[in-house]
């Protein structure tokens, strides 16, 4: 079922991880894919099992971290498919991994950079084409430590659960545009970041090696459940969400038929009694 077809999608972080894996459900769900990370090799790779299968992609060299590179990509898939529809920002690092006072100051430094300035580059590219179209959906990738405390990964749980409130904020300007700008929570899954952590060894913390290698051994949350949650955020189904921060688990499609608590989708979730 085509449900986005000839829509067009920018996805960063598209090169690997669940950057890569929501580009593919998007490609086969119908839209033209905007393909946006910093490796050739990468993007490549992606480009290739995309056109395969049939889709159709655009191959686009772009560091988040730069906002004159992010408007430049923009504007190249605009020129090139004549429209921007969604935006997904899948680009992320996981950043220093142990105590705050044993990380560096640069890397604490790059990962606020990547997961937090890197959204608002986007979402500042894209905000004046959507505005004048008064139409637009952006989906930002949240992450562990957005929602709760995460011990050892200071630099990547302060970067989420600021981009969290700041979607929150940017969807309130917006909202009279017709934009919808969503965080959605993806789950654990086995990336580049799950060996970052095994890696890391004690100074992950044992839980944190636990559930990776649990992730490792069974790949974590199956592909269809988080792009089947990112197709309804990039739908006109849901074009009543706003500013909400959704878990590939949460009961989402209450809010497609039914009426939930204001606060049970943000950053101050109210707890489920």
């Amino acid at each position: 079922m085509r449900l986005l077809q000839d829509r067009s999608v920018l996805i960063t972080g598209a090169g690997r991880g669940i950057g890569k894996r929501l580009s593919l459900g998007f490609a086969q769900a119908g839209a033209r894919v905007a393909l946006m990370a910093r490796s050739k090799a990468e993007l490549d790779l992606a480009h290739l099992e995309i056109e395969h299968a049939g889709g159709n992609a655009l191959r686009i060299r772009a560091d988040v971290r730069d906002y004159e590179q992010v408007h430049a990509a923009v504007d190249r898939t605009r020129a090139h498919y004549g429209d921007l529809h969604v935006v997904v920002c899948a680009a992320g690092i996981q950043g220093p991994i142990g105590p705050l006072h044993e990380c560096g100051s640069k890397t604490w430094e790059e990962t606020i950079q990547t997961n937090l300035f890197g959204v608002m580059h986007v979402c500042r590219a894209v905000l004046p084409y959507m505005i004048e179209k008064r139409r637009g959906k952006i989906i930002v990738m949240s992450g562990g430590g957005a929602m709760t405390a995460r011990p050892n990964f200071s630099a990547y749980a302060a970067s989420k659960a600021a981009m969290v409130r700041f979607v929150e904020t940017v969807a309130e300007e917006v909202r009279e545009h017709n934009i919808q700008i969503n965080c959605m929570a993806p789950g654990g899954t086995y990336t580049s970041m799950t060996d970052e952590i095994l890696r890391a060894g004690d100074k992950a913390g044992w839980k944190e090696r636990q559930d990776a290698q649990q992730v490792r051994l069974t790949g974590g949350v199956a592909p269809e459940k988080q792009i089947q949650l990112a197709l309804f955020l990039a739908s006109e189904r849901s074009n009543h969400i706003s500013g909400k921060l959704i878990h590939v688990h949460d009961d989402w499609k209450r809010l497609e038929q039914g009426q939930v608590h204001p606060e049970i989708y943000t950053l101050r979730r109210v707890q489920k009694v």
